[in-house]
């Protein structure tokens, strides 16, 4: 079939070159046109946005002129505010003298730790008394643990700069003799059991087990009388704890001991920082160099007023005072107004005030360099921590035994008393068969009250080395839900188990929530675990954990404990979240500048009666002469919110501002939040939207329990670690 015939008028009319030349003329005017007017929309727009810049920088200029106008002013107010540091201070300095009194009225024949006299006396009477058994000893152990809790409180409780280096020396000396003597004590006591043993023998076994308890000790003894060769496995009635020993063994007379202390007697004292060490401190000469400023300020300041003190009527805080109740702040300001020279108190004051926060700044320190070089096998104690006690396993040469001689009961005293047996031999040569001393397999029991999140390790400890090492230990198993690990160990000695120390840093979020007056909640989520704090006046309790999301049942839980005591019992249980100055080397942290960290967690502990703190993704990425955070006015007792608004604050060294952008936003960004102001403090930042009866909580919270927030905000670095 051919084409089909196109249709009528279907051809397509052909266009002239003259209209070819007016459409093309029509096109290039429209263009001209667009582009014209592209031009002025352009230049109108950008003529809008360089005014908008100019409005914008103006009131910038403008804020900060207003800033800086009151920036004396708001810094005595915050200087006045937070005396309530040093006020803290003398208060425990008063609360230590007066349990040396209390303890020195109470006349229960215990010593007092800290006087070298009578600690002195206790341990020479002690070394005096012969025959004790076990359970007297153990017994006693209760007075002498608490004695070197009480030392070791001292060294933690008592600031750098009234520690002197001779009381340092003379408390760790007094501590490590008491360690040593006990441990003394609980081989003598072992000796003197043993030399029994053929008369406490199992009637089944013709073996010798002996297991005693107690909240702190746990021994369990066994004696080899029958030396039958078969008789290889050794497990402690009523317990999962035994050994599997090697035929050699099974055929010697000796005992085997293991002693389970829940302390750690056996880790060298760490050093304790003294004020002589504060000098060398860039960051203590740098809060030094601040302290004085701020004085400077403040002093200028007061010479003004004196000069126009009429004149001065309308400052924020004559407003402060017709619109509320005149606080203790107002007053001790105004006693000062009143009297511009410097009383003696106020001197020494300010001096303490300037101390406390060196020593604060202390807290927050990084150290520049690791301490010094680990070997292989060798556990940092820097990164790792010991927990749950030490295991002292021991291989004993059997004494001589008892022998009832015609009603008498006689027995064969050694000069050298109880002796070690030597496994492996230092030299084998009279041994036939090459593995005659394998590794001698060793099941224990977890401390119940410690919380291991990872599968623990086992060091063993190195006599000669004063360290703890991982090597001569092989095939080691942990049953989480039973509690047990099991492993093998070349030579006994003591074992300790270990965690990393900072296994829950960096946090994954954080908040600080009042509950009533002079009483937070702060609560700390890391990736394994929630953990709740409360804190009122000068003591704080562990509230609640979650492990996986669900409640877990912990012994401190409900215990009030000064923030010291709780923070060493805390780590001693598990739960470490306090970093120290050498953690930076093993955690990704978001390094602050100190002194901005120190003067965050002063304010937010003043605000912290009725204002409520949160982690900010945001922190992260501003740097590091910055912090931001999200605050809101939360009253104690107050219905939780489902979905609060929060504001978002970020606080330099000197500036508070409240930012335009919230924790949903795509990207971060300083700019200030519309309607409000630049202020020197925080204290003043939230004040412009805070209710009366926020700041008169604020006002009239204890300076003991402001000290305590303070203190445990300074201790966990939520700034930094999370």
């Amino acid at each position: 079939m051919g084409p089909k015939p196109k249709k009528a008028g279907s051809k397509k009319k052909k266009i002239t070159k003259a209209e070819r030349l007016k459409q093309l003329q029509e096109e290039e005017e429209k263009r001209q046109k667009e582009e014209e007017e592209a031009r002025v929309k352009y230049a109108k727009e950008e003529m809008e946005k360089l005014e908008i810049q100019r409005v914008e920088k103006e009131e910038w200029r403008k804020l900060e002129a207003k800033d800086l106008e009151r920036r004396n002013e708001e810094l005595e107010e915050l200087y006045l505010l937070e005396w309530c540091f040093p006020k803290a201070e003398k208060l425990k300095r008063d609360n230590r003298l007066l349990s040396q009194w209390k303890h020195y009225i109470q006349c229960d024949g215990s010593p007092d730790p800290s006087i070298s006299q009578e600690i002195n006396t206790f341990i020479s009477l002690w070394k005096e008394e012969t025959n004790e058994t076990l359970e007297a000893v153990i017994a006693k152990s209760k007075l002498v643990l608490n004695l070197i809790g009480k030392l070791k409180l001292i060294l933690l409780e008592t600031p750098p700069y009234d520690l002197q280096e001779k009381n340092i020396m003379q408390y760790q000396g007094s501590i490590l003799e008491l360690q040593e003597l006990l441990h003394l004590k609980f081989n003598i006591a072992t000796e003197l059991l043993l030399r029994q043993a053929s008369t406490l023998a199992d009637v089944d076994s013709g073996n010798m087990e002996k297991v005693i308890r107690d909240e702190n000790v746990t021994v369990y003894v066994w004696a080899n009388l029958k030396k039958n060769p078969r008789y290889k496995s050794v497990t402690f009635s009523e317990t999962q704890v035994g050994f599997e020993i090697p035929r050699i063994l099974a055929t010697s007379a000796i005992a085997l001991r293991l002693l389970h202390t829940r302390y750690d007697h056996v880790t060298p004292l760490g050093p304790v920082p003294t004020a002589s060490q504060e000098p060398t401190s860039t960051v203590t000469r740098l809060v030094k160099d601040e302290v004085k400023s701020i004085e400077a300020a403040v002093s200028e300041d007061l010479q003004e007023e004196g000069k126009e003190q009429d004149n001065e009527s309308n400052s924020v805080h004559d407003e402060e005072t017709k619109a509320e109740e005149q606080g203790n702040t107002e007053e001790q300001k105004n006693s000062v107004r009143e009297e511009p020279k410097a009383t003696q108190c106020e001197l020494e004051m300010k001096s303490l005030s300037e101390t406390i926060s060196a020593a604060q700044l202390l807290l927050l320190e990084n150290a520049q360099e690791k301490p010094r070089f680990f070997e292989d096998n060798e556990v940092d104690l820097c990164q790792f921590t010991t927990l749950g006690g030490v295991y002292h396993l021991d291989i004993l040469e059997l004494p001589p035994q008892c022998k009832p001689v015609k009603g008498w009961m006689i027995v064969e005293i050694l000069k050298e008393g109880l002796q070690k047996y030597i496994y492996p031999p230092e030299t084998t040569e009279d041994f036939e068969a090459e593995n005659a001393f394998p590794p001698i397999e060793v099941m224990l029991e977890v401390h119940e009250n410690v919380i291991f999140f990872e599968d623990p390790m086992v060091a063993r400890w190195d006599a000669e080395g004063k360290r703890w090492k991982t090597d001569g230990i092989s095939n080691v198993s942990y049953k989480s839900e039973d509690r047990l690990i099991t492993f093998s160990l070349e030579t006994f000695g003591p074992v300790t188990l270990i965690q990393d120390a900072h296994v829950n840093m960096p946090y994954q979020s954080w908040e600080l929530r009042p509950l009533d007056m002079n009483k937070v909640l702060l609560t700390v989520t890391t990736v394994f675990t929630e953990i709740q704090i409360q804190i009122k006046e000068n003591f704080c309790m562990l509230a609640s954990i979650k492990l996986n999301n669900k409640k877990y049942s912990s012994i401190l839980e409900e215990k009030w404990m000064t923030p010291v005591s709780f923070i060493l019992a805390l780590k001693e249980a598990g739960l470490n979240i306090f970093p120290t100055r050498h953690s930076h080397f093993y955690v990704a942290t978001n390094y602050k500048l100190p002194l901005v960290e120190m003067k965050a967690y002063r304010q937010m502990a003043l605000l912290s009666s009725a204002f409520a703190f949160s982690w900010s993704k945001w922190n992260a990425v501003c740097d590091s002469t910055k912090v931001v955070f999200q605050v809101r006015e939360y009253l104690p007792k107050e219905e939780p919110i489902h979905n609060p608004n929060w504001t978002l604050l970020m606080l330099s060294g000197d500036r508070a501002q409240s930012l335009r952008i919230n924790e949903n936003s795509e990207a971060f960004s300083e700019a200030l939040k519309e309607e409000t102001e630049f202020h020197s403090t925080l204290y003043h930042m939230v004040k412009d939207f805070a209710s009366k009866e926020a700041m008169r909580y604020i006002r009239y919270s204890s300076c003991q329990f402001t000290d305590s927030v303070c203190h445990m905000l300074l201790s966990t670095r939520l700034l930094s670690y999370s």
